[in-house]
């Protein structure tokens, strides 16, 4: 006679929401460009002072850069940052964060109504950069300046000498050029609240000046053209068509923003906003592509999401914060401290970037430190990392290689403002190595499900690690005096049969499972 617990098992287990993974190694999306895992910097709120850069603090390096966040940036291995703005670029002067300190001018930043000290500069971010190991990509600055400008950074970057701006990088202390391959155009140009807006004529006209200029001194760099602000601004669409029409055979890239929100709670919604970022990136890549059918062109261009993340715990405190601290120097701004639930939407986010990589070769999670980041500081006090550090951690860690097309048969649901959200969403890749790493992220609120993915297509494999993200308080944080609430643990295996891996995976769950050739599990 079958035990008792066979029994309940073998029920539970027949009654059970399921899903199926089903995958392929002939089938694949594409080759992910590491720059998918890039970061944002810009001087906003306490992301420079008090973030990255904080000379009194007890942990300060010989050059004032908290040694503490250099050690959590490390580990998230990101290959970019995207600096030093957003909004900030476009009323910057570049000039002023060159040479000694004590000569830099203050300037007021109209973007955030704050006062920019310029202590902090282009040499402070690219010795940042080098202790990161991170490359730059620099934001030039379209909206109060344009061509000329944008073209002398360049040749103070990356010109050997022998020209004015060259040997003035070598006389502030850098002999050796900085050799920036990556830059954008500008930031969010279409927007009413940026400095210096334009019309797309007339920034596709610049832009296309400026690439000319910067590709001149430098042939070797990368550019990246501003995209509309978002799906939700109206410029969005004519935007890209107008503006590509002037600039396409001068630019490599078109960049993306979007940000997302769930200040309804509404967890079953606010998840099924992936569902709206698969669209958004479907709609930019055949906008470029009616550009490079109307122009006869055989290039493709691709497109640099370098702007994405959740926002929204901070922006009803914010303006109160702004009218407090106008003019000051890094106030607190843009501070979301994030819950459980966010770090799932980073984890879907991170799946849908993943399902493109054929198209986007650029990311940039907004921002790295204190503002709306996985990393946050205290003034002279510890540094810590929130929730949503975790999923884009596994992914920046484990989601390099080859995607594979990830067929996933899952229950649907609908919610507020979506129809036909799968409870289910995975993406495949499988790296060098041949190892195999399945991102899955469960948006059911209440119930197990248990997952069966073929493998059959890739025999003698056996899990090898299995990390899961999951909490009782879908509101739960971490904070300077909680800082491990939430933390990825190891999950509980499953078993092989006939060729596919099962086992049940908790209710709104992060999941990584990474799968090993059995003779490579040692290596």
């Amino acid at each position: 006679m079958l035990p008792l617990s066979y029994k309940i098992s073998f029920y539970r287990r027949i009654h059970m929401k399921k899903a199926s993974i089903y995958l392929d190694r002939a089938f694949t999306v594409g080759t992910v460009d590491p720059r998918l895992f890039g970061s944002f910097l810009e001087h906003l709120g306490r992301a420079i002072y008090g973030g990255i850069y904080e000379p009194t603090h007890p942990l300060a390096d010989e050059d004032g850069f908290r040694q503490d966040v250099l050690d959590l940036v490390k580990k998230l291995q990101i290959p970019i940052v995207r600096y030093p703005g957003g909004n900030f670029v476009s009323g910057f002067q570049w000039e002023d964060s060159i040479g000694p300190k004590a000569s830099r001018k203050k300037r007021l930043s109209l973007a955030w109504k704050t006062t920019e000290t310029n202590e902090f500069g282009f040499h402070e971010f690219m010795k940042w950069c080098k202790k990161t190991n991170i490359s730059p990509m620099y934001s030039v600055n379209l909206g109060t300046r344009g061509a000329d400008a944008a073209r002398n950074i360049v040749e103070y970057a990356n010109h050997p000498g022998g020209s004015y701006w060259s040997d003035l990088r070598i006389q502030n202390g850098s002999p050796d050029p900085f050799n920036i391959k990556l830059w954008c155009l500008g930031n969010e140009m279409d927007a009413p609240w940026q400095t210096g807006q334009k019309s797309a004529v007339d920034y596709g006209k610049t832009a296309r000046e400026a690439a000319k200029l910067m590709k001149l001194v430098d042939p070797s760099i990368e550019l990246v053209a501003c995209g509309s602000t978002g799906p939700l601004i109206q410029t969005f669409g004519d935007w890209e068509l107008t503006m590509l029409n002037e600039c396409y055979d001068y630019v490599d890239y078109v960049s993306l923003h979007r940000y997302y929100e769930n200040p309804d709670d509404d967890t079953a919604n606010f998840l099924a906003n992936t569902l709206d970022m698969d669209d958004f990136i479907h709609t930019v890549s055949c906008l470029c592509d009616s550009i490079k059918g109307k122009k006869h062109s055989k290039k493709t261009l691709n497109l640099s999401f370098d702007e994405w993340n959740v926002w929204y715990h901070s922006k009803p405190l914010d303006p109160l914060i702004q009218a407090a601290h106008c003019w000051e120097t890094a106030p607190p701004l843009l501070q979301d401290v994030y819950t459980f639930t966010d770090a799932l939407m980073i984890g879907g986010m991170l799946i849908t970037l993943l399902s493109h990589a054929d198209r986007i070769k650029i990311g940039c999670l907004a921002q790295l430190v204190n503002v709306i980041a996985p990393i946050m500081t205290a003034d002279n006090g510890p540094a810590w990392v929130q929730t949503i550090f975790y999923p884009f951690a596994h992914v920046s860690l484990f989601g390099r290689g080859t995607v594979l097309q990830t067929l996933v048969d899952s229950p649907r649901y609908d919610s507020k403002d979506f129809c036909d959200v799968p409870f289910i969403s995975a993406i495949a890749v499988s790296n060098e190595n041949g190892d195999l790493t399945i991102f899955c992220l469960n948006r059911e609120e209440q119930d197990n499900f248990l997952l069966s993915i073929n493998l059959r297509d890739f025999p003698g494999y056996d899990l090898a690690e299995y990390l899961q993200l999951s909490h009782p308080d879908r509101n739960a944080v971490n904070s300077q005096a909680f800082p491990d609430l939430v933390k990825p643990v190891s999950g509980k295996t499953g078993t092989f049969e006939n060729g596919y891996y099962q086992l049940e995976i908790p209710p709104l769950s992060w999941n990584v499972l990474r799968f090993k050739s059995i003779n490579s599990k040692d290596n």
